[in-house]
């Protein structure tokens, strides 16, 4: 049985390309939220261990968004662990504990790649799917909002 595509072979291959490294980063990033949000010391943590539930919120729902989106096309999304562990390349804090100031540091480094991509990908599939265009559009919009606050955290800058 499949699910049947509206999109040409072609368009529906960039899309899904598109759709499958986001829904990657997506998961990843939710990953990473959690990893740092368990971890999270410093006096910072209150404000900070707040911010990271929302990110992992946003890329927990956009995933999800994501991964229907790609179905609809007919393309099986892959959110097996496997999949995820060999495809991820977002930056992403080390083990135990970590400062504030690192995690900050680190969630705008990884927010900054994951927007990067995102625009990639938004450009790579204006003809190909606008619909899908417009979803990496709407999540490219969110995750620059949550790296503004992320960097905001890092004023005064040295």
């Amino acid at each position: 049985m499949t699910v049947k595509s509206t999109l040409p072979d072609d368009d529906r291959q960039v899309t899904g390309d598109a759709l499958q490294s986001t829904l990657v980063d997506l998961v990843g990033l939710s990953l990473i939220g959690k990893q740092a949000h368990w971890n999270l010391v410093g006096p910072r943590f209150r404000s900070i261990h707040l911010q990271l539930d929302e990110v992992v919120t946003a890329a927990r729902d956009f995933s999800d968004t994501v991964a229907e989106r790609a179905a609809a096309l007919g393309l099986p999304p892959d959110g097996r662990p496997e999949t995820i562990a060999s495809a991820f390349t977002l930056p992403s804090p080390k083990d135990g504990w970590v400062r504030d100031t690192e995690v900050v540091e680190v969630m705008v480094e990884c927010l900054t790649a994951a927007v990067g991509r995102l625009r990639e990908r938004i450009e790579s599939t204006e003809k190909a799917d606008p619909v899908s265009q417009d979803l990496l559009i709407g999540i490219t919009a969110e995750l620059e909002k949550q790296r503004w606050m992320f960097d905001a955290e890092n004023w005064p800058k040295d």
